[in-house]
């Protein structure tokens, strides 16, 4: 084989390794880490997690699990509905149900032992690319892995908030992932879809819940935990622990 042949045979290899990560990434059901605004702020978010996870000294009352959504609720809005919990945000900006699987199978859900898991992922894999049955796939495989983890725990899964200032076809596609996933309730499993609280009468979503129509503000995070609060009670048989969360220390 001369020169030419080998260079172009290596060429070859090189793209199809990139179109196998680039369908890796693709794949719902697939871990793989994320990219998100760059490895290192996507490590750096892993390690953050993990640092929380270690202050609870292996009892967790509340992890919530999901992507920005979940990751920027922090900070007095946090501290005000579950201060009082050993309670932990495991959620990071970006994430698809692929990235959460892999943060799970390398750290996420090791050394400790947790009462409640809140799960809300799945808004990034929405797009028109990928169908409702693959993202229903990759939520039903966080929910087993964390069953096969942390089998003592319980699970509330809810159904991905709507986005979007106007009914829109992506709501549509969401409301088809929600109707799918809305089966898997059952034994450790507790299903909940409160995203018509989010929602105007007319169905539009105000800046005020929804700044920029998809990340809560400090109102939208007030309706989320109004709607889930006696939920959360109910599955932690009313424990409060007083211990500090990361978010306050």
């Amino acid at each position: 084989m001369n020169l030419f042949h080998t260079r172009l045979a290596a060429l070859i290899l090189t793209a199809l390794a990139i179109l196998a990560a680039n369908a890796a990434e693709l794949t719902t059901t697939q871990p793989v880490e994320a990219k998100t605004n760059g490895e290192k702020w996507w490590r750096g978010n892993c390690e953050r997690i993990m640092a929380d996870i270690k202050k609870m000294e292996g009892k967790i009352d509340l992890a919530f699990v999901g992507d920005s959504i979940t990751a920027r609720w922090k900070g007095d809005t946090w501290n005000k509905h579950w201060g009082s919990y050993r309670a932990v945000n495991m959620g990071i900006g970006g994430d698809r149900t692929q990235n959460v699987l892999w943060r799970l199978e390398n750290g996420e859900l090791d050394g400790y032992k947790a009462k409640l898991f809140v799960l809300m992922i799945g808004t990034n894999n929405t797009d028109k690319k990928t169908d409702p049955a693959d993202v229903a796939a990759g939520i039903k495989a966080i929910i087993e892995l964390i069953k096969t983890k942390q089998p003592q725990a319980r699970i509330l899964l809810l159904g991905i908030f709507p986005r979007g200032e106007k009914p829109n076809p992506g709501r549509e596609k969401i409301t088809a992932v929600n109707d799918l996933i809305s089966k898997y309730e059952g034994g450790m499993v507790h299903y909940m879809d409160i995203g018509a609280k989010f929602l105007q009468p007319d169905g539009t979503i105000s800046q005020e819940v929804m700044k920029d129509f998809l990340h809560l503000g400090s109102r939208g995070y007030d309706i989320w935990a109004e709607a889930i609060g006696r939920k959360v009670k109910e599955l932690l048989g009313g424990a409060q622990s007083g211990q500090k969360t990361p978010a306050q220390q």
